[in-house]
C-alpha cells in the first residue's frame, strides 16, 4: 500500500526541516569553537604611545612571554606590606581598569596589574587557556622576587577569577581574592547557552577545581543584583572552602560593584588585617 501523496509530501518536508535544523546547528556550533576568542574576549588597543597618569609612583612595565609583550603597571610605594596582582576582566584595557589605586594606597600594598595579550598596549593574541594561564604566571614571576618576605595577594575580577584560583593554586599566597567569580567558565556557558556541548568550551577555566587546592585564605565578593554571573556561583564556590568569607553586596551588579562602599570597605579591610596593622 502507497501513502497518500500528502502525507509523502510531509514527511518530505520534515525530513527536510529536520536536515537544515541540524545543519545550522553543526554551523553554529563550529562557528562558536573556532570564535571562542572573540566571544569571551573584548580587548580595547591603546597606541603604543599611549602615556598613563595615575601618579608618579605608577610605573609603566613590560613583560615578556612567547611571542608577544605583555603591558603591565606597577603602583611601587616607599615601603609597602606587600604586593596585589590584580588580574582583570574581559573587556577593555589598563587604563579603566587601574582605577583602585587610593585603596591600594591607603592599604599601604603594591598593585601589579597586566595587560593580556591583545589588550591596550599588549602585542599578540591569545589563542589557548594554557597560554593565557602561562601569560599570567610570567606576569607573576616578572616581579616577585621583588616581594620576598612580603605579603602576596591574587586578585581576580570576573574573568581574571578563574585565573587568579589556577595561580593561587600553584603559588599558595597570603590571600586570593575573587570579585564576582564564576564556578567555572562551563558552568556559566550552561547557564546562559544550554545548548552548547560542554566539550565545545576550549575555555573551560575550572574556578572550583584550583580553589579546591589552595590552602590560604580566600575572600569572595558578589553583588546583589549581578545577572553576568549570578551569585550563586559565590555560594557554591563558599560551599567548597568551609574556611573562605563571602561578603555580599547587595545592591551592586557585575560592572558597578567595584564603586559599593560595601566593597571598598571590605578589601581595605582585608588588607589592613593581613598585614596585621594595630586596631584592625
Amino acid at each position: 500500500m502507497t501513502q497518500p501523496r500528502t502525507t509523502r509530501t510531509r514527511s518530505r518536508n520534515l525530513a527536510y526541516g529536520a536536515a537544515l535544523f541540524g545543519s545550522l546547528y553543526l554551523s553554529v556550533v563550529a562557528a562558536l569553537w573556532w570564535d571562542q576568542e572573540g566571544l569571551l574576549f573584548h580587548p580595547v588597543p591603546l597606541p603604543t604611545d599611549h602615556r598613563f597618569d595615575f601618579g608618579a609612583d605608577v610605573h609603566e612595565t613590560w613583560v615578556e612571554v612567547p611571542g608577544a609583550r605583555l603591558n603591565a603597571l606597577h603602583l611601587r610605594l616607599p615601603n609597602p606590606d606587600g604586593v596585589v596582582l590584580f588580574l582583570h576582566g574581559n573587556g577593555a584595557n589598563l587604563e579603566d581598569w587601574f582605577t583602585a589605586v587610593p585603596s591600594f594606597r591607603q592599604a599601604n600594598f603594591d598593585l601589579f596589574m597586566p595587560d593580556y595579550r591583545g589588550f591596550g598596549k599588549s602585542t599578540g593574541q591569545i589563542e589557548s587557556q594554557a597560554q593565557l594561564e602561562a601569560d599570567v604566571r610570567a606576569a607573576w614571576d616578572s616581579i616577585a622576587p621583588l616581594y620576598r618576605g612580603k605579603l602576596r595577594v591574587f586578585y581576580g575580577r570576573s574573568l581574571g577569577t578563574g585565573l587568579a584560583a589556577h595561580l593561587a593554586a600553584q603559588v599558595q599566597p597570603d590571600l586570593t581574592i575573587l570579585v564576582s567569580p564564576y564556578e567555572s567558565m562551563e558552568a556559566l556557558a550552561h547557564e546562559h547557552y544550554p545548548w552548547v556541548p560542554p566539550a565545545l568550551l576550549r575555555y573551560p577555566l575550572r574556578t572550583n577545581q584550583a580553589l579546591g587546592r589552595v590552602k590560604t585564605p580566600v575572600l569572595l565578593f558578589h553583588g546583589g543584583r549581578d545577572t553576568l554571573i549570578p551569585p550563586s556561583h559565590s555560594e557554591r564556590l563558599l560551599g567548597l572552602l568551609p574556611g573562605a568569607t563571602l561578603i555580599r553586596v547587595a545592591d551592586a551588579g557585575h560592572n558597578d560593584i567595584h564603586r559599593s562602599p560595601t566593597y571598598l570597605d571590605g578589601l581595605l579591610d582585608a588588607l589592613v588585617r593581613l598585614a596585621g596593622k594595630p586596631g584592625s
